[in-house]
């Protein structure tokens, strides 16, 4: 009987693992597949799933797992040590098998969505950009920065506070993608989890503002990095929770999130991300017209970016290009072009959206 059950555990387990390969070698190579049968599919049945049962609790359930899971590891190779050196290959056939549980389950529950098709082909517009519509851009967001900074405060020399607390912003979040769904459906969100990380301080150290737990659904955020740039962050978080894995995408819908949204601070912030990465572009493409457009904007404007840039310079360390380099290699091996440049090809979404969309 014994003997049945072990064959009958190691079928199973050999079933499992076929039928992962299997949905990885169609998903990853089969985008169209992928948006249908995953993302658009039984992905979203996942995330509220997940968001519904986590999501009401206060604390990161993630950061919790990720604090427990080695912790019980550590003491399970401390208290069968000696059982584990007399049989070193079934411990490793345990790690394998671990493993690949891990591995597979990362994949079903989200990580599948690395392989859908492209922003760009899900709505039918094209990203590419002329140096004309780059300053056409680059003016529009000076003129509405400078706007909301006046509105926001008093002193034009002074950078705009933030004036939520990150739990405040958490809340206020699920407001800009309500707007957002009225005018695009695909970004509608159904049930929030939105929280802050218990490792802030770890995040910060890697040059981190946040990441989407995939095994738990929850969108977590640095809660120390409250700059300029703290709403548009948790809403690049959400994003991924819709299934947008490609962080260019998450950017970009983060912006449209707080961009339409009712409260000043959170379009400031949009407006302020939005404006980096024209500005960096213009830059490359012409110092002294950048130099021109930086004399436009009013000074408390450049000490909002000079307070966020502080903040990261403080926490600058050696290993932290030692993670960034690592996250590079993972968006890589997941068909992310480019890997953690990724996030600075959003550009040409944000001039495509000011000037042919949102006009």
């Amino acid at each position: 009987m014994l003997q049945m059950r072990k064959k009958y555990t190691t079928y199973g387990k050999l079933l499992y693992i076929g039928l992962f390969v299997a949905l990885y070698g169609v998903f990853r190579y089969k985008p169209t597949l992928t948006e249908q049968w995953y993302s658009t599919g039984l992905y979203p049945y996942i995330g509220r799933t997940v968001r519904f049962l986590l999501g009401w609790i206060p604390f990161s359930v993630g950061d919790v797992l990720y604090t427990i899971l080695p912790l019980g590891v550590v003491c399970y190779i401390v208290r069968y040590f000696r059982q584990l050196r007399k049989r070193p290959l079934r411990f490793l056939r345990k790690v394998g098998e671990g493993f690949v549980l891990v591995v597979s389950l990362f994949y079903f529950l989200w990580g599948f969505n690395y392989y859908r098709q492209p922003l760009s082909v899900q709505l039918g517009w094209d990203f590419s950009y002329t140096e004309a519509e780059l300053e056409q851009a680059t003016q529009r967001l000076i003129k509405e920065a400078n706007t909301l900074h006046e509105q926001l405060e008093p002193s034009a020399s002074q950078a705009a506070k933030m004036p939520f607390t990150p739990t405040q912003v958490y809340e206020r979040i699920p407001q800009g993608y309500k707007v957002l769904s009225y005018k695009f459906p695909r970004f509608e969100l159904y049930t929030s989890s939105l929280k802050s990380s218990l490792y802030s301080k770890v995040l910060t150290y890697m040059g981190y503002s946040g990441y989407l737990n995939p095994f738990t659904g929850e969108a977590q955020v640095n809660a120390l990095a409250t700059h300029y740039s703290f709403p548009v962050t948790a809403a690049h978080e959400v994003a991924h929770q819709l299934g947008y894995a490609s962080e260019k995408e998450a950017n970009f819908i983060g912006f449209l999130a707080t961009y339409h949204h009712k409260e000043p601070y959170f379009r400031y912030s949009a407006i302020l991300f939005a404006l980096r990465y024209c500005m960096k572009e213009v830059r490359q493409l012409s110092p002294e017209k950048h130099e021109a457009y930086k004399q436009q904007l009013q000074v408390g404007i450049l000490e909002n970016y000079t307070e966020a840039y502080r903040f990261w310079t403080q926490y600058e360390n050696p290993m932290e290009e030692v993670f960034k380099q690592s996250y590079d290699t993972f968006l890589k091996a997941n068909a992310q072009e480019g890997g953690i440049q990724n996030y600075d090809y959003v550009t040409g979404m944000l001039i495509y959206y000011l000037t042919h969309i949102d006009r």
